[in-house]
């Protein structure tokens, strides 16, 4: 079952928002400044989130098809015999 690309790279960007605004505030810098740094945080870390995300997808569907495969071929290797 593939992993859903969407709902972790909307939870990974939440998570960048808050901690960048956040550091941006201890930091001293205006509200403004502060939320536009960490929208754009939270941007970044979305793309990022979704494109790894689909990675891992495309690895795990990789070694599923490969495991069938095997096991496919083993039972028709056993019939054989």
């Amino acid at each position: 079952m593939p992993l859903n690309a969407r709902s972790i790279g909307v939870s990974v960007a939440v998570i960048c928002f808050f901690s960048l605004s956040f550091v941006s505030w201890l930091s001293g810098l205006s509200p403004f400044v502060c939320c536009k740094r960490a929208f754009i945080g939270a941007l970044i870390a979305y793309f990022a989130a979704g494109l790894s995300t689909k990675a891992v997808n495309a690895i795990l569907t990789n070694a599923m098809i490969m495991s069938r495969m095997n096991r496919h071929k083993d039972s028709v290797g056993d019939s054989r015999n």
